[in-house]
């Protein structure tokens, strides 16, 4: 199957003064039967929120909802108790199950919130909710930091789901070469800084790829360059 290559001025775009988001998937008023999602990968926003401003307590229900903020502080309470602020290096990851309600709001009156929300649809529906955050900190340059992965997996954040998420910062000239997670596992790839090459693809910031059935996966960087790398399965039972 031909890769999914989403450029990151095709993506879907909303602004209501408080609130400018680009989403590469459909979401909203923004829809594109082309781009409903990448197997279980469903949302991935990227989102800028001006200073106090945010989005207020609203519901969500079975999906894996992941929060990784990019700049600024933001506040996120929810209906399990949770209320604290997120900030770069942190990553946010909550299983809405049978329901929950949070908020995300920006922490200053002064500076904008930037954090990209990403949504993975789940294998198991109805469970119990549940929050976790970790804080990766600074990264080890040219390495492969997987933050999240299925559950039972040793010292990682886990979701309802067989997928991975993981993030990497290449040097110039660097690459990270890596294999197939397993057989019905795609790989979405984002720079979310720089520019890469991706199994000969050319990417910028923010574009994306999504390999559907490729044994072996190449990242090289242009420039240096952060990168997210997303692993979920590409067929949904």
């Amino acid at each position: 199957m031909q890769p999914m290559i989403i450029r990151a001025n095709e993506r879907g775009h909303a602004s209501f003064g408080w609130l400018n988001s680009f989403h590469t998937f459909s979401f909203g008023n923004y829809m594109n039967p082309e781009r409903m999602h990448f197997g279980a990968l469903r949302v991935l926003n990227d989102d800028t929120v001006a200073p106090g401003e945010g989005f207020g307590t609203h519901p969500h229900s079975n999906m894996e909802i992941i929060s990784i903020p990019l700049e600024g502080t933001m506040m996120h309470r929810d209906s399990m108790g949770s209320a604290q602020p997120l900030r770069v290096g942190d990553v946010q990851v909550m299983s809405a199950g049978t329901g929950l309600t949070h908020s995300e709001y920006n922490g200053s009156t002064s500076d904008v919130l930037k954090f990209l929300q990403i949504w993975i649809i789940p294998h198991t529906r109805d469970v119990e909710p549940r929050y976790d955050e970790v804080h990766v900190g600074d990264l080890t340059p040219n390495v492969e930091h997987t933050i999240i992965a299925p559950q039972g997996s040793d010292g990682k954040m886990w979701i309802h789901q067989d997928a991975w998420l993981s993030l990497t910062d290449l040097h110039a000239g660097a690459s990270l070469e890596r294999n197939e997670r397993a057989p019905g596992i795609g790989t979405f790839v984002m720079p979310i800084e720089g520019s890469v090459v991706v199994n000969g693809t050319d990417l910028a910031r923010r574009d994306a790829i999504g390999l559907y059935d490729a044994s072996s996966v190449s990242i090289t960087a242009h420039e240096t360059s952060r990168i997210l790398i997303i692993d979920v399965p590409v067929v949904l039972a």
